[in-house]
C-alpha cells in the first residue's frame, strides 16, 4: 500500500503524440488537454515519459500540456555535431515547438527537471516575454550552481567524466549501462534508458548536452536575472545535487520566488513523489492571468 506522497494519479486517457519538424529535426511530442500551453522538459537520461504522472493532472487545469522528447533524446532525431546541443539552440527548439502546436506565439508556463530545468532557467531568463511562470525541479539557477559549496562539488564529480569523449561512453555502456540504471527510479525507467541509449549514436547525443554547455566559453556566459515567478523544488536525497544550488537561486530571481523541499525523496522526484509534486505544480500553475 503506497502512501499519499508516492501514490500515482488516477488513470486518464493517454496523451496523443505528434511528430513536429523544427530546425530540420523531427521531434516526438506528447500533447494533452486544451488551453494555455504548459511545457514540461525532461533531463538526461530521460525522455518525455518521465512526466507521465503529471500530464493528466496538469491538463485537467484547462491547459495544453506539451511534453517533447528534446533533441537527441527518446524518439526525437539526434544530430551528430556537439555544437547543435547548445542551450540557446535547445531553447529555440522549445519556442518553435510551441509556435507550431499553439499558433500565435503565445506565452506559456514551463517546468523542467535536471537538464530540462537548466534549459528552463535559460528560457525564463532570456525569453521572459514568452515564459509566464516557471518551475525548476532539482537544478537551480546556473549562477547558484557555480557558487554552491563543497557538497555540490563532490556530487557533481561525474560532470568531468560525462564531458570526456570516448571514456564516458565506455564507462556508461559497461555492464548494460549499469552506472546509470542502478539509480533509476523504477525498473521500467531503467529498461527504457537501456533501450534508448543502446541505439547507435544516442548515448553520445545525450552526453552532447554536457559537452556543448560545460565548455569554458559556455560557462563564461552569464544569464540575466529571471523576472518571471519561479518555483524551486528540491529533494533531500538527490544523488547529484546539493540543496544550496537551489536555495541560492533566490538571489537570481527578481520576481516572486517559492522554495519547496521534499524529505526522503531522490532525484526523480516527479516519479518518486508524484502526488506531492502534482499538488505543488497544480497550485503553482493554477494561477491564471
Amino acid at each position: 500500500m503506497s502512501d499519499d506522497r508516492t501514490a500515482s494519479p488516477q488513470a486518464a486517457d493517454p496523451p496523443r503524440t505528434e511528430q513536429v519538424v523544427v530546425d530540420g529535426l523531427t521531434f516526438h511530442v506528447r500533447i494533452a488537454g486544451q488551453g494555455q500551453p504548459l511545457v514540461l522538459l525532461h533531463g538526461f537520461p530521460d525522455d518525455g515519459d518521465v512526466w507521465r504522472h503529471q500530464v493528466a493532472p496538469l491538463a485537467a487545469l484547462g491547459r495544453t500540456v506539451i511534453v517533447p522528447d528534446l533533441r537527441g533524446c527518446g524518439a526525437t532525431d539526434a544530430p551528430v555535431a556537439t555544437s547543435r546541443y547548445r542551450l540557446d539552440r535547445l531553447a529555440q527548439d522549445v519556442l518553435d515547438l510551441v509556435d507550431q502546436l499553439v499558433p500565435g506565439g503565445s506565452a506559456f508556463d514551463l517546468a523542467g527537471h535536471d537538464w530540462g530545468a537548466a534549459l528552463g532557467w535559460h528560457l525564463a531568463a532570456s525569453h521572459p516575454h514568452r515564459v509566464r511562470r516557471f518551475a525548476a525541479l532539482s537544478v537551480g539557477h546556473p549562477e547558484a550552481y557555480r557558487r554552491a559549496g563543497a557538497a555540490q562539488k563532490r556530487k557533481g564529480w561525474y560532470l568531468l567524466l560525462f564531458a570526456t569523449p570516448w571514456l564516458a561512453e565506455a564507462v556508461l555502456r559497461a555492464n548494460g549501462f549499469r552506472a546509470l540504471t542502478r539509480n533509476a527510479p523504477t525498473s521500467e525507467d531503467a529498461e527504457r534508458w537501456r533501450r534508448n541509449l543502446g541505439r547507435p549514436g544516442r548515448l553520445s547525443a545525450g552526453l552532447a548536452w554536457y559537452r556543448a554547455n560545460l565548455t569554458p566559453t559556455a560557462l563564461a556566459q552569464h544569464l540575466p536575472p529571471v523576472t518571471v515567478p519561479t518555483l524551486g523544488l528540491y529533494s533531500d536525497q538527490d544523488i547529484a545535487l546539493a540543496e544550496d544550488q537551489m536555495t541560492g537561486s533566490a538571489a537570481y530571481v527578481e520576481a516572486p520566488w517559492r522554495y519547496v523541499r521534499l524529505e526522503g525523496v531522490g532525484h526523480w522526484l516527479q516519479i518518486e513523489a508524484a502526488a506531492a509534486i502534482n499538488r505543488e505544480l497544480i497550485d503553482w500553475f493554477g494561477v491564471m492571468p
